[in-house]
């Protein structure tokens, strides 16, 4: 029997979107895994990042604008035999879906969470995202921040991520590597992928991001709390992207045993007349 791949359709994006190198870069994770496609879920919720599961050769879920978060984490719940993954843009993740990226680290569910992040709403025509640079007289003619920018690795780490990293769509080795360890990680794993919009920022562009990036040199302890927030601080003339902070620490599933024993709970038998009863208490 031939193995099953991952591949992608054609996409909606525009030519030069960094989402292309994001999916081809994502396909090849997947398949150098070699988990079947039948047991990955991709999950999405609005924006252009979040067709990204409608592109690709396996389960995939679109939701409601900032609701991508509670899906994944109900799917992985339900049965954790999957590798579920979200695809999100910043708009959706920080701005509409704030409150679930906050509460759903603090859970630390076994799940991966890729936020291809341009700095603005790329659906909707460029206006400003919680990540967009704040205004100053260089920003007269594209979208800007008049609130102070959001920082969603900061928060992330503040919260309790156990994985938190960024990395760079023009970058696509160092991204794949990225990729690849935050889906092994056991626990919930947040990667902010460098993303220019070419339609809509004309600031935070490929050539922007190419002189500012710089990885994380190999003498950094992704395990020191308060250097990982520290670097998290760096946005401006340099950009550190790596591995900013990884823990091990009890799952979700690890703490709630009784919902994950040897049989997913999808699998679980429940009798009609109980759930007749359970619907019944709320009648």
């Amino acid at each position: 029997m031939k193995k099953a791949t991952f591949t992608s359709t054609e996409t909606a994006w525009c030519p030069g979107c960094g989402n292309h190198a994001i999916l081809e870069t994502l396909i090849g994770v997947l398949n150098q895994l070699e988990t079947p496609p039948h047991q990955v879920v991709l999950v999405g919720g609005i924006g252009q990042a979040a067709k990204l599961n409608q592109y690709v050769t396996a389960n995939g879920f679109s939701g409601l604008h900032g609701r991508a978060l509670p899906a994944a984490v109900a799917i992985k719940i339900a049965n954790d035999k999957l590798t579920v993954i979200v695809n999100t843009g910043d708009g959706d993740s920080y701005g509409e879906g704030g409150n679930h990226f906050i509460h759903n680290i603090r859970r630390n569910v076994d799940i991966t969470h890729f936020v291809h992040d341009n700095q603005i709403y790329g659906l909707t025509k460029g206006q400003p995202s919680p990540t967009s640079d704040s205004c100053d007289l260089s920003h007269k003619t594209t979208a800007c921040n008049m609130s102070a920018p959001f920082n969603p690795l900061l928060i992330a780490i503040a919260t309790g991520a156990t994985f938190v990293a960024r990395s760079f769509s023009g970058d696509k080795e160092h991204l794949a590597k990225i990729m690849h360890a935050a889906i092994k990680h056991q626990g919930y794993s947040l990667v902010d992928i460098l993303q220019p919009c070419v339609s809509f920022n004309k600031i935070n562009t490929f050539a922007y991001y190419k002189k500012r990036v710089k990885p994380l040199d190999q003498s950094y302890d992704a395990s020191n709390k308060l250097a990982a927030m520290e670097k998290a601080m760096e946005f401006g003339e340099t950009i550190p992207i790596g591995i900013l902070y990884q823990e091990q620490s009890p799952t979700y599933e690890e703490k709630r045993p009784e919902l994950f024993d040897t049989i997913p709970l999808v699998d679980k038998q429940v009798s009609p007349e109980k759930i007749k009863k359970l619907i019944q208490g709320y009648i």
